[in-house]
């Protein structure tokens, strides 16, 4: 909340005083290159694209503008880490929810059902989110078959199914970078463009 009311400040400020003032400039750019410096990337961005906007022709505002490819390629490092660690916290979620299936002959109810023995805590994304969990019988009704070839049906209960997902930083379905979708069906990764639908809850037992 701070860090987006400084912003909001910095934005005011820059919209609200007068070019005429010869300082600004310069003490703007100071402000960008400091939040720079405390890894607040993303605010630098911002205050340095207003600055380049709103001041194009003083030196401050074409060193913001140099300085916003080096900002750009730090976020996009950034970000290419962040989904690294999503990738890699999804991998392991998944590999948990196979051997608690080989052990017990289904997936668990919830995650939480994995910690301690399965995982040392509930897993989440790197900025905090839970994952979206939801296992679901895929064949409520199995048909058997007996040694005279006759056919009868019986009722599954066996969860044997399941989606996880992390919907991104926006918690809503799309979205591009870090607010992009990962999902996880049945234990491996699902990469069609279309997103499979999330299978309603099942009866509790």
């Amino acid at each position: 909340m701070i860090r987006r009311c400084s912003v909001l400040f910095l934005g005011l400020a820059l919209a609200g005083c007068r070019s005429e003032d010869p300082r600004l400039p310069e003490q703007l750019y100071d402000q960008a290159t400091q939040l720079s410096r405390e890894n607040k990337n993303l605010e630098a961005r911002a205050l340095l694209e207003r600055l380049a906007q709103r001041f194009p022709e003083s030196r401050a505002g074409q060193e913001a503008t140099k300085d916003l490819h080096t900002i750009e390629a730090i976020l996009k490092q950034e970000m290419a880490e962040t989904q690294r660690r999503l990738r890699t916290s999804l991998q392991r979620t998944a590999n948990a929810l196979d051997r608690f299936k080989a052990k017990t002959g289904e997936y668990p109810w919830t995650l939480q059902e994995l910690v301690p023995d399965y995982l040392d805590q509930i897993p989440e994304t790197p900025w905090g989110h839970p994952f979206l969990y939801r296992a679901f019988v895929r064949n409520p009704i199995e048909e058997l078959r007996d040694r005279r070839g006759r056919v009868s049906q019986r009722y599954n209960t066996r969860r044997d199914g399941y989606h996880l997902v992390s919907f991104g930083t926006d918690l809503r379905p799309g979205g591009e970078d870090l607010a992009a979708d990962f999902y996880y069906v049945n234990g491996d990764p699902y990469r069609e463009k279309t997103l499979p639908p999330i299978p309603l809850p099942q009866p509790v037992r």
